[in-house]
């Protein structure tokens, strides 16, 4: 090779190298755009429709769909329970008994009580209901207490971490309102799935707890029960003394209720009826944590309150400690017409 060719080569082969290091320079300079390894990962998310009250209408055109179960909870409570269900029910509902099936049971000696994890899971996994399921809670539509059932189910489902759950609007009887809405006789007997119980404890407040609330205050305490209880002219039979919690409010479930339509009020007219409840956190109560499943319903469901828990043991469970305190209104004399069978 010439010396000419010899330092064209060299020439030409520094120039290669050249242009490949300013191309690597570039390169590293330039700015890419990268999207975080979540937002790689992740799929679209579809948009729920998912109420905590749904009607007739939505409910009949949801029948059919595998992922929603629709559970018939009549019980003597609404003049129903099994017979009732046998005689008609919803086209494909399966039912369990409010009163009977294990929604509410004993524990420390105390009636009415949340059950526990290993409970949850067995009832709700033998209804054939999993974690993926939405579950539609229909009352028998008769009366606030009838919906009190409905709103203690709900709950309960929610605290055993179910995410998607909704009552009937009307129940039972809004539904046969409607004679093209599809009934029918017989009972459906679910196929058991497995419900794995993840427990929400931002819904639900245990008596340690309420036992501070009562001491310090920090919260505001619902007494969800007729007036009669709330100062001490009545109690449940269950309850081992007459009164309230000391400090606590008094709003009345059945004020949430129309007793006309047998359905919650519309949703302005709960917002002005709630008006006097404090903004902020608040524990709903009454006897056996039933009509204050109604309240609580309403003020964190219906209305979206924030911080708003439930007291499932309510008085009953309250009063089981004697040694824990209680407000009353009630006198002497009251004492004395009860004994003489002229009052409760």
């Amino acid at each position: 090779m010439s010396p000419h060719n010899s330092r064209t080569s060299r020439l030409l082969s520094r120039l290669s190298a050249l242009a490949v290091a300013t191309l690597m320079i570039a390169a590293v300079a330039m700015p890419v755009s990268v999207r975080p390894a979540s937002a790689q990962a992740a799929a679209p998310q579809a948009t729920s429709d998912v109420s905590a009250l749904v009607s007739p209408q939505w409910l009949k055109a949801k029948l059919g769909d595998p992922a929603v179960v629709v559970l018939d909870i009549r019980s003597a409570l609404g003049g129903g329970g099994k017979e009732g269900y046998l005689k008609g029910h919803i086209a494909g509902a399966i039912y369990s008994d409010y009163d009977k099936a294990g929604w509410r049971v004993e524990r420390g000696g105390v009636p009415f009580m949340l059950p526990t994890k290993a409970e949850l899971e067995k009832l709700i996994g033998e209804l054939g209901i999993d974690e993926d399921d939405h579950v539609v809670v229909v009352p028998a539509g008769v009366s606030f207490t009838d919906f009190g059932a409905a709103a203690r189910v709900y709950w309960t489902l929610k605290v055993a971490g179910l995410k998607n759950a909704s009552i009937l609007d009307g129940g039972y009887q809004a539904w046969t309102a409607d004679p093209s809405n599809p009934v029918e006789t017989g009972n459906k007997t679910p196929s058991p799935k497995i419900f794995t119980a993840k427990i929400n404890d931002q819904i639900r407040i245990e008596v340690g707890e309420v036992e501070k609330l009562v001491e310090k205050g920090g919260a505001t305490l619902v007494d969800a029960r007729p007036a009669s209880y709330f100062a001490g002219k009545e109690k449940a039979p269950a309850s081992k003394a007459y009164g309230r919690l000391p400090g606590a409010v008094s709003f009345d479930s059945a004020d949430f209720y129309d007793k006309t339509t047998n359905r919650l009020k519309q949703k302005a007219e709960l917002e002005k009826v709630a008006a006097t409840i404090p903004a902020g956190p608040t524990v709903s109560y009454c006897n056996t944590g039933h009509w204050a499943s109604t309240d609580w319903f309403v003020l964190s469901e219906v209305l979206g309150r924030k911080d708003v828990k439930l007291f499932a043991g309510s008085m009953v469970e309250w009063t089981s400690d004697a040694n824990r305190p209680i407000a009353s209104s009630r006198t002497k004399w009251d004492d004395l017409k009860k004994a003489l069978g002229l009052g409760t």
